[in-house]
């Protein structure tokens, strides 16, 4: 596509110092990994292991740490790995995620959170993700989908009230939000049938959040995954 970027690093490594920060502009993220964490199962063996994909700052890390996984993540960010390392991950790596450095079948969980409508090529990255990823084990990805209302929501409204834990203007390119058919169907032909679930935040805590009340919302299910979605499931 015409005017693509390639990818956003340069802006993540501008906010390294805000993952943490609960009212920061990388804070939405922090509430989807805990989300998240709740489609992860607990590990059933010693040396189960578990991959974060584009793991950022490490937000996922303290929810992966009671579920007894030896936890790596994989980003291009290296101030963000940084932070991750400080955060619950045992191990970090800087690697493209559409073209992962590990042997198939290498991870009993994959996660790949909030970076699918961040790449160009967004099916790569879960066909990667399904690679690695053992017979058995658990597939867990959320992204945003390529619809007007999604577009509204996540550019319109989220990039531009002025409240806390809005994104950079520009952080979203529309272009990359995801096609839900087309993403289940490339994790389908990877051994890994996906369950769509839509989340969105609960909204008196996010009212709360916006007025200085709250630091954290927590997100809930529902049945529209029109804007922001989760998908989970079992590599046969």
């Amino acid at each position: 596509m015409a005017g693509l970027r390639k990818d956003f690093i340069s802006d993540y490594d501008g906010l390294a110092d805000q993952w943490w920060d609960p009212r920061g502009a990388l804070a939405p993220l922090g509430w989807i990994a805990r989300a998240r964490s709740d489609f992860v199962p607990a590990a059933d063996h010693g040396r189960a292991t578990l991959l974060d994909v584009a793991c950022g700052g490490g937000l996922f890390g303290p929810y992966a740490v009671g579920k007894g996984y030896r936890t790596v993540g994989v980003d291009l960010s290296e101030l963000s790995l940084r932070e991750a390392l400080r955060h619950g991950f045992d191990e970090v790596v800087r690697a493209d995620v559409a073209d992962l450095p590990f042997d198939g079948a290498a991870f009993d969980v994959v996660t790949a959170g909030q970076c699918l409508e961040h790449v160009p090529d967004p099916y790569a990255v879960v066909a990667e993700a399904c690679r690695v990823l053992r017979p058995g084990g658990t597939l867990v990805v959320d992204t945003i989908a390529d619809t007007r209302v999604a577009r509204f929501v996540s550019i319109t409204l989220a990039e531009n009230v002025p409240i806390a834990g809005r994104p950079p203007r520009g952080t979203h390119d529309h272009r990359l939000f995801v096609n839900r058919e087309r993403l289940t169907r490339v994790a389908r032909e990877h051994g890994v049938d996906l369950r769509l679930i839509g989340l969105r935040p609960r909204l008196r805590e996010m009212a709360g959040y916006a007025v200085g009340r709250l630091d954290e919302v927590r997100m809930v299910r529902t049945r529209s995954t029109a804007v922001l979605f989760l998908g989970v499931g079992t590599k046969k």
